[in-house]
């Protein structure tokens, strides 16, 4: 039976000092506006492409259909008890204690490692630029960069993610306008290609069509970062409920509208898509001078954006927990508002990831990955539970807190889990994705584990 235990709600008081609400609207609207654009729709899109070909604007509009339901529960739960801890929090609420030290600690571990490759993917770009300069050295500049804004206060955050994100979405609205000038023909210069590059469809069966699947459903990760960030905002509700209204037109325009230009310009089985990126290669094939190189700048922001939120989000989610009473007390410790032991930890194991990447590829490093390739199904998974279970208890006991509403509820979210549900059947099915499955599945097992033995614990004192 779940915990009746209260969860978190900010402001969070400790001898007079709370979580601050440094974060004003225009960061949060930003933050939800750059958050959809993120490093795997640059980055990792153009393996989805190489996979499925054309088709891979069906497996976005599948996979993005199921994040707008993701979003949409975790909106109406958000709105109705805005939390730094977000879904783990949820999850104990509706579930029990054992569930959000589960969803919360296997995100965390996710969000730790996530700092760590974005920053040897921005690292990389920048070796391209500077050829002679050592990979680490940047990477640890831009950790001390982001640990130190971090560290210093939210605004920070919120001022780097709002200026980060304005350059995303100039630079890919800019992208979206040039694509359709130039399938259209109207481009100065270019030659439309009409949909000579459409004619092989599924140029690898339903099997290519099922890589790119689970490669766009895996690029989605981070839209969670505006409801863990809304706690710290002037107006949690206001803004999570705007964001969460926003979410079906931006997954529809920046993801499946992107894919669907860029599959039209170029052709799918082109080198360049992987090598250089699907954005950079359809720039370079409008023969448009150094937009390729301008795109890298993107790309580069887009994985600065990433790392600097993933500090934030993997230092609430820590405070979160240990403020719940599911982890060790000093990574709740405040100064001046700011979680900053649970920055600093955050980062530390992000650093750890690139270091195991130099001293283990193979190894530790590899199997780390494995361990985290599908936790964010374990999330979207632990999010409809939860809403479920939480719905009919706010109907009952507070109407008035359902200020967002999953459309068509239960049967929406119960599609939304049968959902989930084929992608583990089809990650099962895939040697590649099979160990990332049987890994993640064994540390949220582990997690699960030790949080009902905390549980247990908790209840007998």
């Amino acid at each position: 039976m779940p915990s009746s235990t209260t969860t978190e709600t900010p402001p969070q008081q400790q001898d007079g000092v709370s979580l601050s609400h440094g974060l004003k609207q225009r960061h949060l609207s930003m933050i939800a506006l750059g958050g959809v654009i993120g490093a795997g729709l640059f980055v990792g899109s153009g393996a989805g492409i190489a996979a499925a070909g054309p088709s891979i604007v069906i497996a976005y509009t599948l996979s993005g259909l199921l994040v707008m339901l993701v979003m949409r529960m975790l909106g109406e739960m958000s709105a109705a008890y805005p939390s730094s801890g977000s879904f783990s929090a949820h999850a104990e609420r509706s579930i029990g204690p054992w569930a959000g030290f589960a969803a919360g600690w296997s995100f965390w571990v996710l969000l730790c490692t996530a700092v760590g490759l974005e920053g040897i993917g921005a690292a990389n770009i920048i070796q391209g630029w500077l050829p002679h300069t050592p990979q680490w050295m940047w990477v640890a500049l831009f950790m001390a960069v982001f640990c130190g804004t971090n560290l210093a206060a939210v605004k920070n955050f919120g001022e780097f993610e709002f200026w980060f994100a304005a350059l995303k979405v100039g630079a890919i609205s800019l992208f979206l306008v040039l694509g359709v000038l130039a399938v259209a023909g109207v481009l100065p210069g270019t030659h439309s290609p009409g949909a000579s590059h459409l004619t092989h469809f599924l140029p690898h069966g339903s099997e290519g069509l099922i890589i790119g699947l689970l490669a766009s459903v895996f690029s989605y990760g981070g839209m969670e970062t505006v409801t863990i960030a809304a706690a710290e905002s002037e107006n949690p509700v206001k803004g999570v409920a705007s964001a969460v209204r926003t979410a079906m037109w931006r997954i529809a325009l920046f993801y499946i509208g992107s894919m669907a230009v860029v599959v039209t310009l170029v052709p799918w089985d082109s080198k360049e898509v992987v090598e250089k990126g699907p954005y950079v290669a359809a720039l370079d094939h409008l023969g448009i001078p150094g937009a390729g190189q301008l795109m890298n700048v993107v790309v580069l922001v887009a994985l600065l954006s990433a790392m600097n939120a993933n500090i934030y989000g993997s230092s609430r989610i820590a405070f979160s927990l240990v403020e719940r009473g599911q982890g060790p007390k000093a990574l709740a410790k405040l100064s001046g508002g700011v979680p900053r032991i649970a920055v600093l930890v955050s980062c530390v194991l992000g650093f750890v990831c690139v270091l195991l990447s130099y001293w283990s590829p193979n190894g530790a490093f590899k199997w780390l990955l494995n361990m985290i390739g599908a936790v964010i199904l374990v999330v979207w998974i632990f999010i409809a539970v939860s809403q479920l279970l939480l719905r009919r208890r706010i109907e009952r006991e507070a109407p008035e807190k359902l200020v967002v509403r999953m459309w068509a509820f239960p049967w929406l979210t119960w599609v939304a889990l049968a959902g989930m549900a084929a992608i583990f059947v089809l990650m099962a099915r895939e040697p590649d994705t099979r160990v990332q499955l049987y890994s993640t599945g064994g540390m949220t097992l582990a997690l699960a584990a030790v949080g009902y033995l905390w549980q247990r614990a908790r209840a007998r004192r």
